[in-house]
Formats: structure tokens, sequence, C-alpha cells
């Protein structure tokens, strides 16, 4: 673990043999432990433990960057020079908008100590509960549980430095049987308030109930989502246009709809950086702080989250999205969504359709149409037909095609039911309720 003072006396020494020139370093380590399981048994259990510093220069305008994960001072002297290089050899960029100035961030204490150095005996037990339970209906648990933390700091020759340190936690399951199956998962910056036992239970209860599905039509339905299914909607309405190179490109499904009712007027999507029931981090990769960012209010799409770059072209100011350096030339991004919430739980969203289908998870989701974010993809884990406010029997899975704006414009009901779930690759974290949807089109069915 590297504090706040040892993190800036490493970078200082980038500025040290800059020779004067603006510079940036970016200090990012991570310590994450997994226990993957499959068959009931686990079967891996692995720890990785990674520092990658960042060093970006800037030269009349050229700007040039060199990544390394040595520390020592040679490591350092060579990863300047060799940013020293690149930028050299780079033209100038005329959108690069300076160094970040000085800043003041928000206290976000998302430090939890025992998620830190979360044993892998803990890990273990609680992932031999949820294989136990799965053996005794003679059915097949499979997933992972990861713990761990990452740390991070950003200095520049302008005098900013930002530091923070914050735990992550991640379960997963999914339980088979012959012809069903049933998942779960949630995350949280502190892993004792993932509760692994009631997930397991959960994944259990969808594939003992999932047996022996029947095939449908395909056609228009009203769906009962899962907060699995809607954490799909908003990535993919994320991935796809809530960024703001996306949006001055005139390929994101905010572009005509800026300022526009496009969304049933109980859809409330925000980002925010610094809510703790996310997983927070008070800065961007830049040292830009973090601000809670209106997307849609009241189902009229406010507008996209920025970084300096697409800031200073659209004459906007940055919300504090750009990217870790590996991402950042998908432009800004929001990590930390949230969906307001409502009342009723997913079991009185079910009591309340006439007819329509409960849907767990989708899968394989890909983009069809970006301006109107149309997605298709397959349902998995569980899909069961509604009639007359009950569970009836369970369905065969179902190919969609549908526009995620449209679903939106079509929402019912907000459910109380929520989950956190994250996403290991974007870190992206979502926030996110159950949903009635008055109508959703399903185009195919598997044999």
């Amino acid at each position: 673990m590297i504090g706040s003072s040892e993190a800036q006396e490493l970078l200082q020494q980038v500025f040290k043999h800059s020779g004067g020139a603006q510079s940036e370093a970016l200090l990012i380590l991570d310590d994450s432990h997994l226990t993957r399981f499959a068959n009931n048994t686990i079967h891996q259990n692995v720890s990785e433990r990674n520092l990658n510093l960042v060093v970006r220069l800037i030269l009349d305008g050229q700007v040039g960057s060199a990544t390394t994960n040595r520390t020592d001072r040679v490591g350092i002297e060579q990863v300047v020079e060799l940013a020293r290089f690149n930028a050299q050899a780079s033209p100038p960029d005329p959108n690069f908008p300076g160094l970040v100035a000085p800043a003041e961030y928000k206290n976000v204490p998302a430090f939890d100590e025992l998620t830190a150095g979360y044993a892998p005996e803990a890990r273990a037990d609680a992932v031999g509960v949820v294989c136990q339970l799965a053996m005794e209906k003679s059915l097949n648990a499979s997933g992972a549980f990861s713990t761990g933390y990452r740390q991070v700091a950003v200095a520049n020759s302008q005098g900013l430095f930002a530091y923070f340190p914050g735990t992550h936690a991640d379960f997963q399951v999914t339980v088979m049987g012959a012809d069903s199956s049933g998942r779960a998962q949630a995350a949280d910056w502190r892993a004792a308030e993932i509760p692994t036992e009631s997930l397991g239970r959960e994944a259990i209860r969808k594939a003992e109930n999932g047996k022996q599905p029947r095939q449908i039509e395909p056609g228009e339905y009203a769906v009962v989502f899962d907060p699995y299914v809607t954490e799909d909607l908003i990535s993919m309405l994320s991935y796809h246009g809530i960024g703001a190179q996306m949006v001055l490109e005139g390929r994101s499904w905010m572009n005509d709809r800026l300022g526009k009712l496009a969304m049933h007027p109980l859809v409330q999507i925000w980002d925010d950086g610094c809510d703790l029931r996310g997983q927070p981090m008070p800065f961007d990769y830049e040292g830009v702080p973090k601000q809670r960012v209106e997307i849609v209010r009241d189902g009229v799409v406010i507008g996209p989250v920025y970084d300096r770059t697409t800031a200073r072209k659209a004459g906007a100011s940055s919300t504090g999205h750009a990217g870790a350096p590996n991402m950042r030339t998908l432009g800004p991004m929001a990590t930390n969504l949230f969906v307001a919430s409502g009342e009723k739980s997913t079991t009185e969203l079910i009591a309340s359709t006439k007819r329509g289908l409960y849907i767990t998870r989708f899968w394989y989701t890909r983009l069809v149409h970006p301006r109107d974010c149309v997605i298709t993809g397959m349902t998995r884990d569980g899909v069961f037909m509604i009639e007359n406010g009950e569970l009836t029997y369970p369905v065969k899975n179902l190919r969609f095609t549908q526009s995620y704006v449209q679903a939106l414009a079509d929402l019912e009901a907000l459910g109380s039911d929520t989950r956190l779930i994250t996403e290991e690759y974007s870190r992206q974290a979502c926030h996110v309720p159950a949903l009635k949807i008055n109508r959703f089109n399903f185009t195919g069915t598997t044999v």
C-alpha cells in the first residue's frame, strides 16, 4: 500500500527529470484477488499486484506519453525520456487543452480495511456455502468472488496533486441444471456488504423454477426486468451515447434529443463519482474533480459527460470524466451511473402485470443502430411467463431487437429492488433498479 505522501514523493521524481517541460504523472496501483469456481469446486485462486506510472510531456504543443511499472530512479528517467521522444516525434496537438490547475476534492471514504486485506480463506468459505447449496439441489454452480483495492495519484508541473485509495469487491454466480440456469451478481466497496449466500439462493431458485421451459411466439410483450437487465440498458446507453465525443461526432442517441422529452417522466439517470452507493472516485485520471451530472431528468435528455478535450471543442466545462490512458481514445465515459428507483418490489411489479414476461438477464447484446441505440441480444438465465399477475411457467430464451431509448419511453414503473453491478474491464459501475416496461420487441426464439 502506497500512502499519499509516498505517492506524491514518487511523482515529484518525474518533474525532476522532465527538464522544466510541462508534464503530468499518473500513478495507478492495483492489488486484486480472485477466487473462481466451477462444477461446485474452487479451481483457481489468484492474486495480482501491479503498478503503472504514466508520464505525459508537452513540448511546444507536441504531446507525448509513455508508461512503465518501474519506479526506481533509472525506470523513471527512462519513461520520462521515452515520453520526450514521443512528443518530439508527434505533430502539435491543436486539441490539447493544457494541464489541469490545482483543485480541491471531496473527501470520499471508500476504502475498507477488511476488503483490502480480505483473506482467500474468507472468499473460499463464502463460495463453499453456495456450492454446497447447489449440490443439495443437484445443480452446478460456477462463478467468481473478487476483492482488492486501487490507488490513484495524479500530479502535474502546475502544482496539482490528487490521491485516492478505494476498495472493491464483486461476487457473481451462475447455477446450471439440465435445461435451466439462474444467475445473481452484486458489487460493493465493502466485501462484507455483499450477501453471497443470498445471491447463491437467488441463482438456485431461478434455475429450479426454470426447468422444462416452453417455447412461445416472438412479438411485443410487457416485461418486468431484474436489475441485471436494467444494467444492460444503461450500460449500452452509456457506451453508445453518454460521452461527449460521440455527441460531437453525431453518433449518439442524444443527438437530436438534447433538451427534449425522450423517455418516460419517471426516468432519472445521473452520474456521480462521489456517491458511496457506487464505486466512487472523486476525480478523473487528469485530476479534474468529479461532480454529479444529470443525464436524463424527468425523461428529458439533459446532456453528456465531458473530459477537457471534448469540453474545449464544445465550449463547455469538463465534468471530470477523462478516462484512464488506455481508454482515452474512446473519449469521456460515465463510470458511476445511477437510475432512480421506485416503491414497488419486483414481486409487486409482476403482480401488476396481466400478461407479459419476467426477464432476469440479457446476454451477448450488440449495437444495431447508434442514433436510436437499437440493440439486439438474447435472454439468459431465466425467462418466465406472467399471467394475471403470477409466474405460470418458464420460457425458452428469446432474441430481441429493440431501441433502448424507446424501451425507457415505454416504462410503466420503477422497482424498489436495486443492485450495484460493476464491469471488470471498463470499471463502470451501475446502481440500478428493477423495471416494468409496457412493450418490448422479441424477434426470434431458440429451438
